[in-house]
């Protein structure tokens, strides 16, 4: 077995891997674009805290039901034209952000940027399971994961120094025009295995020495048996605490700083930027353990639930402390916690589709899992809304938050089973019933 890849599969790795995390951190970037601007564009737009809710969460409806297509689609033409065409309309819709005059048209211009965000992450888990042998998978994706963590961390501090300087309207435009470049830029240098010839020796390196077996493109009823499986049922319910939690903060953070801790809106640019830097090193780190656990003995699937389980705890039990401490110091480093384990949780989500899912499916299968995820991270800024504006308070809104990380990490460890999903099961040539 070829543990080290050979140098052309090494080179397509570090290309495919700098360009998907280019790509996912300015995905995450311009998420925040809302979030920063909140005060500014509350003010201008004449919008109720309540209103705020719903347009940051129209944004989350859009990218969660924009998953089902995008993962089939992925499967069936490939990362490289579905990102390029998601980057591009992603951005444009960015663009539009800064043009908007009324609520009704921000609420399209959000439903917009969600549809074209929606293939990035199940475009990055078809490449990692594309040009990555099954045990060296842990580590590259936590790095594309990590950038749901390094994006609000960067997005803070740029986004304020934006709007600040030229307006909240002109710092959504200057995103969207780099995302547009970026478009280009992926669809020109990233190719499909397909497309570039691999050798035998890269066959066996990319099939841990085993032949692989072209993957013939998925159909409707393969997707549709995908929903029969627990392990499907499994990844969704426990990605929705995760996500929950996560966009509890992302949507936020920045208010709950300005309206809660009472901190200017030039220091909650930087101090926001704090609990995400945390997220990154979860992301990577807990992606290398992974690695190490399966390693060690563990199954591909235990290697990665068990951390995810773990750290969904550790985010509810931060979560809880952050809301009922006094200190606005000690809250910001408990939301630091927070993000270090949201980092884990959310890149064990996404390792455990490159394990679990059939050669011809790890794209439908992540995009049916962040549906799951995105359907409470479309929930989380709508409901705290509406929770602070009826109780002057994020107190309670955290508690509830708290109380769903509890239930998913329940998700991972009673629900999701320690067997993948396998192509005759896809094809059912196996039991429908949900088997383990």
């Amino acid at each position: 077995m070829q543990n080290m890849p050979p140098p052309r599969i090494a080179r397509i790795q570090r290309t495919a891997l700098i360009l998907v995390t280019f790509a996912g951190t300015l995905n995450y970037v311009d998420r925040a674009t809302l979030a920063v601007g909140n005060g500014l564009i509350r003010r201008d737009l004449h919008l109720s805290l309540a209103e705020m809710g719903l347009l940051l969460s129209a944004f989350l409806w859009a990218y969660a039901f924009a998953q089902l297509p995008g993962g089939v689609l992925i499967d069936r033409y490939g990362p490289r034209k579905l990102l390029s065409a998601g980057l591009l309309i992603w951005s444009v819709a960015q663009v539009a952000g800064g043009l908007v005059g009324s609520f009704s048209q921000f609420v399209l211009a959000r439903i917009c940027l969600g549809a074209g965000e929606g293939p990035m992450f199940s475009s990055n888990a078809r490449v990692v399971k594309d040009w990555w042998s099954l045990r060296a998978r842990g580590l590259p994706t936590g790095i594309f994961n990590c950038t749901s963590t390094l994006g609000p961390m960067i997005a803070p501090p740029l986004l304020t120094a934006l709007m600040l300087t030229f307006s909240w309207r002109w710092m959504f435009i200057i995103m969207g025009v780099a995302g547009i470049l970026l478009a280009v830029i992926w669809g020109v240098v990233y190719r499909e295995p397909y497309e570039v010839g691999v050798t035998d020796t890269e066959e066996a390196y990319l099939g841990d020495g085993k032949e692989r077996r072209v993957a013939t493109p998925i159909t409707f009823a393969e997707w549709r048996r995908l929903f029969s499986f627990r392990v499907t049922w499994g990844l969704m319910l426990g990605f929705f605490g995760i996500v929950y939690l996560l966009w509890l903060f992302q949507a936020w953070l920045p208010g709950y700083l300005e309206m809660q801790r009472h901190m200017s809106l030039q220091r909650t640019g930087w101090v926001a930027a704090v609990p995400y830097a945390f997220g990154v090193i979860g992301s990577i780190g807990c992606g290398y353990v992974a690695d190490r656990l399966m390693a060690r003995g563990l199954s591909p699937i235990n290697s990665r639930r068990y951390p995810a389980m773990l750290a969904l705890v550790g985010m509810a039990l931060f979560t809880y402390l952050a809301a009922v401490t006094p200190s606005a110091g000690l809250a910001v480093a408990c939301i630091s916690v927070v993000m270090l384990f949201a980092g884990s949780s959310s890149a064990m989500g996404w390792a455990l589709v490159s394990v679990a899912a059939p050669e011809n499916n790890t794209g439908s299968l992540g995009s049916i899992m962040n549906f799951g995820g995105y359907l409470g991270g479309a929930l989380a800024p709508l409901i705290t809304g509406f929770i602070v504006q009826a109780t002057k308070s994020f107190t309670p809104a955290l508690l509830l938050g708290a109380a769903i990380g509890l239930a998913s990490a329940l998700v991972y460890l009673l629900v999701l089973p320690d067997r993948p999903i396998t192509e005759a099961d896809v094809a059912g040539s196996s039991p429908r019933r949900l088997p383990g």
